[in-house]
């Protein structure tokens, strides 16, 4: 086969791709909008009561002890806002992976479908889902959130900001933002593309836990501006795809994790003083 033809190939490969990874973010998005919606009620009053992200309208006497129906909905609600967030991050990698691997297949090597690789990836972040609805559990019996899950105390947010920006510039946080940034680097330094579905699954795994190393404290801000609140769910999304995909990143995690501190400690000390 020419090159042209090869050229041709991949070109329609990607596009085929691309218009994947945006109708999965955008079912993702438009499943948390749906919930956002939902959650919103027209200002009702919610005193005493908590709603549950179901998209139907559901709610439960605060002081009711969560129901497994209630755990998997919050869990299903962190699993899209995850997919949705970090989807577009993963997207660079996600392409590299796929081109590769499809030029291997034409010069009759192989390697595993790219699927493999990004279902491993959102693995990772499934599992965070998992860690996320039970802190948001730990955090609702503790009576630090709102029924429309919100940061109930000003203390518990300013903690959260002050603690999201010191590890903005701890080494973990860097070398997790180094292992995202460099698609081509991490799968060479991790043993090269895979020809086997279980070793695909397991280095899209690998990458998606680095990316959970570099952005799980970011994630934990949802709680303080509102696990549903849609202009922060989009603000953090940007943040984290600028934070990967210029050159600047450290730089930028840097400068945000200041401006972090600086914000929780202003909303600290306000709180200490309007006590």
């Amino acid at each position: 086969m020419s090159s042209q033809a090869i050229e041709l190939v991949l070109r329609r490969d990607r596009v085929v791709m691309v218009a994947a990874l945006v109708a999965i973010t955008g079912l993702a998005w438009a499943y948390v909008l749906w919930l956002a919606n939902d959650m919103a009620m027209g200002g009702m009053d919610m005193t005493g009561f908590r709603m549950i992200p179901a998209g139907m309208g559901l709610m439960m006497p605060a002081l009711v002890p969560w129901q497994p129906t209630e755990f998997i909905f919050v869990f299903v609600m962190w699993v899209a806002m995850m997919i949705g967030m970090m989807t577009p991050s993963a997207a660079p990698m996600v392409l590299l992976y796929a081109r590769v691997g499809r030029q291997a297949a034409m010069q009759g090597k192989p390697f595993a479908n790219s699927n493999w690789f990004f279902g491993g990836y959102l693995l990772a972040w499934v599992a965070f889902a998992l860690v996320a609805t039970l802190a948001q559990w730990g955090v609702q019996r503790a009576s630090l959130l709102t029924p429309t899950m919100e940061s109930a105390s000003a203390i518990f947010g300013s903690a959260l900001l002050i603690a999201a920006g010191l590890y903005q510039w701890t080494p973990l946080k860097h070398a997790c933002l180094r292992q995202c940034q460099a698609p081509l680097q991490f799968i060479q330094r991790h043993g090269g593309f895979r020809r086997d579905a279980k070793g695909s699954l397991g280095l899209g795994i690998r990458h998606g836990a680095y990316c959970v190393g570099c952005c799980w404290a970011l994630m934990a801000l949802l709680f303080v501006g509102g696990v549903m609140n849609l202009m922060w769910i989009a603000a953090l999304t940007i943040f984290v795809l600028l934070e990967r995909v210029i050159p600047a990143g450290h730089m930028i995690a840097r400068v945000a994790g200041g401006v972090l501190i600086a914000g929780g400690g202003w909303l600290l000390a306000a709180a200490l003083i309007y006590r």
